[in-house]
């Protein structure tokens, strides 16, 4: 197989995801997978399914179609995370089971779809707690759900929030409580029976390990931590979970010895940035064969000690190999980890083939 390349172990993210599953089950939630990073991977999909997860989510209606396609999914409901575009309500009610909604004219609309196919939709209201990405604000849920329950093909489950996303704001006890007090409030006033509170992503994660959460929230939607094994409140490695999953394997096809310093007049470089190399003497330098076309370069972590990024143009990776004590030549595979943002791009970029460990 051509490099560069993603080395994706299975099992390792079968483990991760038994975990986060064992972890969440002990307070009673349950955990959707998230495969929106991996671009819908099948093999990675089936790996949370193994681990344990009581369905898929993703952002993209394709990833969708394709995980309905591809795997057997009886029982097992798919998640439309982004809030749907208006121009996809047809295709949003044939291909997921739930969406998370937060503007009432999408979900008038949702609504019209699943009657033209004679079908009930589910949504999940979404509100804005605080982190000020998607959701509606909470002084307005009222009249919402007062609108949504005379839609006769809309069915609402529950409501949930986003965090740690946009303002990085991180659940708490009051921002979950106002959820866990919207829900009874909408039980109480339209007498319906909604129980489920999607009360976040990855970020709730440590929370739930170090104090647990409100009794009341029923489901967690979780990608980064399942498949990198992040804490990502810190960045640091989240408990019984490995960082090692998925691993970019590149190519190295220059090894020189280079003045460090570059030599010229100097302008901006291909990407409108102007470089100060601190660096000074003749440095061992590698080329290596994957650029920022392919992969976020601030995402790789060498796992060769001495090796040390320095940069990357479209096509080309810079590291200085200078401390490596390795005997490195031409043609030999360096390793990285990958971040959350990483992972995405290598999995988005066309350019990056896949292969697949299934030994821990």
């Amino acid at each position: 197989m051509a490099n560069p390349k993603l080395e994706v172990n299975l099992k390792k993210i079968v483990s991760n995801t038994e975990n986060i599953v064992d972890l969440a089950a002990s307070e009673d939630i349950e955990i959707m997978g998230v495969t929106k990073s991996t671009c819908a991977d099948l093999k990675v999909a089936q790996a949370m399914l193994e681990g344990g997860v009581k369905g898929l989510a993703d952002s993209r209606i394709r990833n969708l179609k394709y995980l309905q396609s591809n795997l057997d999914l009886s029982g097992i409901p798919l998640m439309l995370l982004r809030i749907p575009m208006l121009s996809e309500v047809n295709r949003v009610v044939k291909y997921a089971d739930i969406s998370l909604n937060s503007e009432l004219q999408v979900v008038e609309a949702l609504n019209k779809a699943a009657k033209e196919i004679d079908t009930k939709h589910q949504i999940v209201l979404m509100v804005d707690v605080g982190d000020r990405r998607e959701g509606i604000m909470p002084k307005n849920v009222m009249g919402i759900v007062e609108e949504i329950s005379k839609l006769e093909n809309i069915e609402l489950v529950g409501l949930g929030t986003n965090l740690a996303c946009f303002g990085g704001v991180l659940p708490s006890d009051k921002n979950m409580k106002l959820l866990i007090d919207l829900k009874n409030g909408i039980n109480e006033k339209f007498d319906l029976n909604i129980q489920e509170i999607s009360g976040g992503n990855s970020s709730s994660l440590p929370r739930l390990k170090e104090v647990g959460l409100p009794a009341d929230i029923t489901q967690l939607r979780v990608g980064e931590t399942i498949l990198i094994g992040s804490n990502v409140v810190n960045r640091k490695p989240f408990s019984d979970t490995y960082q090692d999953t998925f691993l970019l394997a590149a190519e190295i096809i220059e090894l020189k010895e280079k003045p460090a310093q570059p030599e010229g007049r100097q302008g901006q470089n291909a990407f409108g940035e102007t470089k100060k190399v601190i660096k000074t003497g003749i440095r061992q330098r590698a080329i290596l064969g994957i650029g920022r076309q392919d992969i976020e370069i601030e995402g790789l972590t060498p796992l060769a000690k001495g090796v040390e990024i320095e940069d990357g143009s479209s096509d080309h990776l810079i590291i200085d190999v200078t401390e490596c004590k390795k005997n490195l030549k031409v043609g030999e595979i360096l390793r990285f980890k990958v971040n959350y943002g990483a992972l995405l791009s290598a999995s988005t970029s066309q350019y990056v083939d896949t292969i697949y460990i299934d030994s821990k």
